[in-house]
């Protein structure tokens, strides 16, 4: 019965945090900065966190490991329904193959740069190069889901997508007025490199017109999709690295949310649901997704941050360079290969 009580508090507490958030995310001035309720819940939450007794914490923390857990995997699950296969096959094969490159040499310089040269340990290195390669904060929550890692290790890479994906907002309309991009080109190269969806949806709308908007939209989504065959990949990789992966073969042991993601996608533009479900159940997904970032904040005390130390800034801001520059390049490459 204790334990129910501690249970409630903790929930309560992330409600509490949710309702600021969304409220919050709903001005005007925030909205076009980008800053969703994703985003503003890790902030808010960390915010408190930081503010309040180490006894509420420890009164907190059964509730709040379920909004972390539990609420994030069917979050990540229900986030399918933002992608379908039609949207995949508008955009055409040249997008498709500049996410999946996009993706893997994010993740790979990440995880080369973070332990090799900087010295990192693998997990926030994973962490960051998760959060700069597929979809900010959503990614590294989930991620951290498969690693198991230390929440101070997770907000530190949480921090560098807010960071880095805010200074996107700034720096890539400079870039498409300077450079004089098309829409077309712009939108697909905005959705390829930048970190948050609303961020990608801020950029897309202030800078681009409709179609550059759109576009951005859809690549971004593709690579949102891609979230779910990393964590398989990675879940398969620890298990193997721990001894375990012969025990049940490779499905006995990826993660059932990852599987349901890819599902949802594929099947739900199929099964004609009514559109006011569809609203509903993404509005629903939302919420729980919320709810583990503000978990997340929470758990993120200054102390713990402290611990994660400078590497995980520097890693970041190399990869958002790379973002940029590399990403550029490679969307010049192969979006003139297919005009």
């Amino acid at each position: 019965m204790n334990k129910i009580k501690t249970a409630w508090r903790g929930l309560l507490l992330v409600q509490i945090i949710l309702v600021a958030a969304f409220a919050i995310s709903s001005l005007a001035f925030i909205h076009h900065l980008g800053l969703g309720p994703l985003t503003l819940a890790i902030i808010l939450g960390a915010l408190l966190g930081n503010l309040v007794s180490a006894s509420l914490h420890t009164q907190a923390q059964v509730g709040m490991g379920l909004a972390q857990k539990q609420l994030l995997r069917w979050g990540v699950a229900l986030y399918g329904l933002n992608l379908s296969l039609a949207q995949v096959i508008h955009v055409g094969p040249a997008a498709l193959l500049i996410d999946l490159f996009i993706v893997s040499s994010t993740l790979g310089l990440g995880w080369w740069i973070g332990v090799h040269v900087l010295g990192m340990d693998e997990d926030t290195a994973i962490l960051t190069a998760a959060g700069s390669a597929i979809c900010g904060a959503a990614a590294v929550v989930a991620t951290e889901s498969v690693l198991k890692a230390e929440q101070y290790k997770t907000a530190a890479a949480v921090g560098t997508v807010v960071l880095f994906g805010s200074l996107a907002m700034l720096i890539y309309p400079l870039i498409f007025h300077v450079l004089h991009l098309s829409d077309s080109f712009f939108g697909i190269y905005t959705g390829s490199t930048v970190h948050e969806v609303a961020q990608v949806v801020a950029i897309g709308k202030s800078a681009g017109g409709v179609q550059a908007g759109n576009d951005a939209v859809i690549v971004k989504m593709i690579r949102v999709m891609l979230l779910a065959p990393f964590m398989l990949i990675l879940g398969s990789l620890r298990r193997g690295r721990a001894g375990t992966a012969a025990t049940g073969g490779l499905w006995a042991h990826v993660p059932a949310f990852a599987v349901a993601f890819i599902v949802i996608a594929l099947v739900h533009p199929y099964l004609g649901l009514p559109p006011a479900w569809v609203s509903a159940l993404k509005a629903i997904d939302t919420y729980m997704l919320a709810a583990a970032m503000a978990a997340l904040g929470w758990g993120s005390t200054l102390a713990k941050l402290r611990m994660a130390g400078k590497d995980a800034l520097i890693l970041a801001s190399i990869l958002f360079t790379y973002l940029i520059v590399g990403g550029g390049l490679v969307n010049h490459l192969i979006q003139h290969s297919f005009s």
